[in-house]
């Protein structure tokens, strides 16, 4: 039994498959993808742009493969990732072929608009023979013809009677390494087919609010939309779609999961929106903090107040917090208690060294356990 039952959320079981090396669905964590938008033909670009991402935590990454140029540049682009690479597919069959000899780990389509049954059945052995999963993508803006005639518009109904029938493609060719995406740029259409989809299917979905928008919009559609489907349980993986650089739509994913307890990496800023109270400009520091901060991927926990109405309560739950004091005097709390003061000029230098030094010895405890449980078992 939980101690905080508020905040436990009960998974929807589902079964898992792998793409490439990470496992999703099941008992596995949820991942965060992204999708590249440099063109793919361009293997430096790409690539440069996927280690950006990479090092943002990105988990799985998406890259476009319109044309034969970017299906060729595949292969070296697949060797430079660190994570499993899903090659975007729509229409041309033989780019299929082409990414999932390249390497591709997963191939996302829409069985439904690779053409003939034969030609389905040539991408769904050629996905056998590499090993490599599918993802099927429905979209709201791009439905079957006779499913926007038989229900007269984009529906949650006809997003999941359209994921149905490429699941029972792909299930007819007795292949089951498929994770299903039913995306809308409405978020109640959305969140709404989803539900439907997860009653239904035993299968990892894989969330997303498309055309969000850009940073600032698409990050709150991105976050009531894929947060309240996580909050239910539902979701294996997802994706934030921003008018952004692809590692900002990581970024976003992770304090979507952050926030529900569901996955942590790097440090968790609780911070004040400020007043006349303040001690210190609080939204300049916690800006930078965040861009100094943005190099630790060690799960830990950091506030920032501006006063000492809230200040102290806060830096009690808090591995490390920052709370205003008079005459440019600011204390500092460590692991909840008080512990000295900083002043003005030092204050960001001070708590960056602060964090890194928590970071670390965070690392030592959980290495020098690890350690200890190999040499129990040993």
């Amino acid at each position: 039994m939980s101690l905080r039952p508020w905040r436990d959320i009960a998974r929807r079981p589902s079964r898992q498959i792998m793409v490439g090396n990470v496992a999703v669905g099941g008992d596995a964590p949820v991942t965060v993808q992204t999708m590249t938008n440099t063109p793919t033909s361009d293997a430096r670009a790409t690539i440069d742009q996927i280690r950006r991402c990479e090092e943002a935590g990105a988990d799985i990454i998406r890259v476009s493969c319109p044309d034969v140029e970017s299906t060729a540049a595949l292969k070296q682009i697949v060797r430079a990732a660190k994570v499993p690479i899903v090659a975007d597919i729509h229409f041309h069959y033989k780019r299929a072929l082409e990414a999932a000899d390249a390497g591709a780990a997963c191939l996302r389509i829409n069985p439904g608009n690779i053409g003939s049954a034969e030609r389905v059945r040539e991408v769904v052995n050629a996905a056998k023979a590499n090993g490599c999963a599918i993802r099927i993508g429905v979209n709201a803006g791009s439905l079957e013809k006779d499913l926007l005639e038989k229900y007269g518009e984009p529906c949650p109904e006809a997003l999941v009677e359209s994921a149905l029938d490429h699941i029972r493609i792909l299930e007819d060719h007795d292949f089951r390494e498929y994770k299903v995406a039913v995306k809308a740029s409405d978020v109640f259409l959305a969140v709404a087919a989803y539900q439907q989809l997860a009653d239904a299917v035993d299968c990892p979905l894989h969330l997303g609010i498309t055309e969000a928008g850009g940073l600032v919009g698409g990050t709150v559609k991105s976050a009531i939309g894929i947060g309240s489907l996580l909050w239910f349980g539902i979701g294996d993986t997802i994706r934030v779609s921003l008018s952004a650089e692809p590692e900002e739509e990581v970024r976003v994913g992770y304090e979507i999961l952050k926030s529900l307890g569901i996955r942590n990496r790097g440090v968790r800023v609780v911070s004040c929106p400020s007043c006349a109270r303040q001690g210190f400009d609080v939204i300049r520091t916690v800006q930078t903090l965040e861009e100094r901060l943005q190099h630790i991927r060690t799960p830990m926990s950091l506030s920032v107040l501006g006063c000492v109405v809230n200040g102290p309560g806060e830096a009690r739950e808090t591995d490390i917090g920052l709370t205003g004091g008079g005459n440019g005097k600011h204390m500092v709390y460590l692991s909840g208690l008080t512990d000295h003061t900083v002043e003005d000029a030092d204050m960001v230098e001070h708590i960056v060294r602060l964090v890194e030094a928590k970071a670390a010895e965070i690392e030592a405890a959980a290495a020098a356990t690890s350690a200890g449980v190999t040499e129990a078992a040993a």
